[in-house]
This record gives structure tokens, C-alpha cells and sequence, in this order.
């Protein structure tokens, strides 16, 4: 009987050596030896889920991995509309210069936490290079998933702190992408801000801003409106402990637009709360 339990104790010796040495071959590296990417952006091609080629642009982080935000455009205008603000919240020092144009003029926005860095991932819904043809509502759903899953597939970022912001009909993307990306496997969408959202990729935004706070773990969903617009109600609507809608009212303002130094409280700073609130960034 000594000599059996001896055995058995050897043979429970070497399976356990034996797994350890498998589990430490199959160990992935320590993220920190990476090399994060250079910081100049690059042009990304992609397809929707009906087969329709997308182009987006990456703009790496300094860090490996990172989160990463989604950018989803407007109507009038198609990804080159985010591209200061993506090396803003990129904070690898390619600053642009800007335009006039208040969302594409870096000289007042405020200052990126000086220890993050994101990784930001622009791209152009289907028939919108240098602005929408026409409305594609179905289509443009499909893009913004699409949107989100390459997102969690480019080199360097965290599949699980992808977050979404966008304008308008990017603002409708930026819930609906969200949500969808947190019932995938492998991935998660911690929260969404839209801006202006009008239901027009979607039934209904409360219900999806429902869907996202009533996860487990439950998801942000942050809404910026004017209260002089007549989809104002799609922002106001909705409640809960995870979400959080901002209005001003300086005139019509509508989509991006709400983005400029004018407006009080300062809408960029705002949406760095929003990305805290996400854990994507640090306050």
C-alpha cells in the first residue's frame, strides 16, 4: 500500500510539472515588452457584415494595449471630420492645425490627462466620402458594427475598453454599436456618447440606452443635446444610474456643432468625464 500511494504521489508530481510547463509555453508576453506603434495615422480597409467595403483611419496609442474610441461622423461630413480631435485624444503630439472650423481647431480644447493616451479608430459610413448622399439607415447600422469590431481587432488595443462617440447619425451608431459589441465573445463596448442622436439608424434610443445600462455589468450611455432642437425628447427621455444627458441651449445647434469654446460647460471636458466614467482614461 506504501509503495502504491508512493507511486500514485510521483505520478501526481510529474502531471503537475508536466502542466505547469504547458501552461508557461502557452503563457502570452507581458504586454509592457511591447512596442507600441508609430503615432501617425493609418488607412484601414474594411468590410460591413452585407460584404460592403469600408475606409476607416487608426491612430495608435503610446501604449500596447490601450482602449481605444470609436469616432462615427455626422451627415454632412464623413471621418475627416474627427481627425483633430482623434490626435487630441490620441496625445502623441500630432496637434493638426486647425480650420476655423470649432471641432477641427485645436486652440481650445482643454488638456488630455498627461498619462493617457488612446487609441482612435475614424472611418466613413457607406456613400458619405465628403459627406452623405443619401439615407441609408440599414446600411449605415451595419457599418457602425462593423466599425466596432475592427476596432477590437487592431494591433495594440484592449478588445475589452473599445467606447463609441459620435454626432447625428453617428450618434445613433455610437449606442447601437455599443450595444451590439457587448454581446459579442472576446470583446466589450464599456460605454457610448452620442451627440444630437435622432433615432435615425434605430427604433427607439431609450430602449437601447435601456439595454446597455441594465447589462452586467452595466454600461454608460451619455447623450449632448440642444434644447431648442426638436429631437431634444431623445435625450431627455431616458434615465437611470449610468446615464447622463447634457443640454445647452445657445440656438440650434445640432450634431457636432455642440462642439465649440462658446458653449458652458466645455463640451470636451465633459467628454473626458465620460471617458473616465468608462475607465478608459484616468480623471
Amino acid at each position: 500500500m506504501r509503495k502504491r500511494a508512493l507511486l500514485c504521489t510521483l505520478l501526481g508530481l510529474l502531471l503537475f510539472s508536466a502542466c505547469t510547463i504547458t501552461a508557461n509555453k502557452t503563457t502570452a508576453p507581458d504586454s509592457s515588452s511591447l512596442t507600441p506603434l508609430p503615432p501617425e495615422p493609418q488607412e484601414i480597409s474594411f468590410e460591413a457584415g452585407d460584404g460592403q467595403p469600408l475606409t476607416g483611419r487608426y491612430y495608435p496609442a503610446s501604449t500596447y494595449p490601450a482602449p481605444a474610441v470609436v469616432l462615427m461622423h455626422w451627415y454632412p461630413g464623413d471621418q475627416n471630420e474627427w481627425d483633430i480631435i482623434a490626435r487630441w485624444l490620441q496625445n502623441r503630439g500630432l496637434v493638426g492645425e486647425g480650420d476655423g472650423v470649432p471641432w477641427r481647431d485645436p486652440a481650445w480644447f482643454p488638456e488630455m490627462p498627461p498619462d493617457s493616451s488612446l487609441a482612435v479608430f475614424t472611418f466613413t459610413f457607406r456613400g458619405c466620402a465628403g459627406g452623405c448622399q443619401k439615407p441609408d439607415p440599414a446600411g449605415w447600422l451595419l457599418d457602425a458594427r462593423a466599425a466596432m469590431e475592427r476596432a477590437t481587432a487592431l494591433p495594440g488595443v484592449d478588445p475589452n475598453r473599445v467606447v463609441s462617440v459620435g454626432a447625428s447619425i453617428g450618434g445613433d451608431g455610437a449606442i447601437a454599436g455599443c450595444a451590439w459589441l457587448v454581446t459579442q465573445s472576446g470583446a466589450d463596448c464599456p460605454g457610448a456618447l452620442s451627440l444630437s442622436p435622432g433615432s435615425y439608424l434605430i427604433d427607439n434610443y431609450q430602449e437601447i440606452v435601456n439595454e446597455v445600462g441594465q447589462a452586467d455589468p452595466p454600461r454608460q450611455a451619455w447623450c449632448f443635446y440642444d434644447q431648442n432642437e426638436d429631437i431634444a425628447e431623445v435625450c431627455t427621455t431616458p434615465s437611470g444610474d449610468h446615464y447622463r444627458a447634457e443640454g445647452w441651449h445657445d440656438g440650434y445647434l445640432h450634431g457636432l456643432h455642440l462642439l465649440n469654446p462658446n458653449a458652458d460647460p466645455n463640451p470636451l471636458d465633459l467628454l473626458l468625464d465620460f471617458l473616465a466614467s468608462t475607465g478608459v482614461i484616468q480623471p
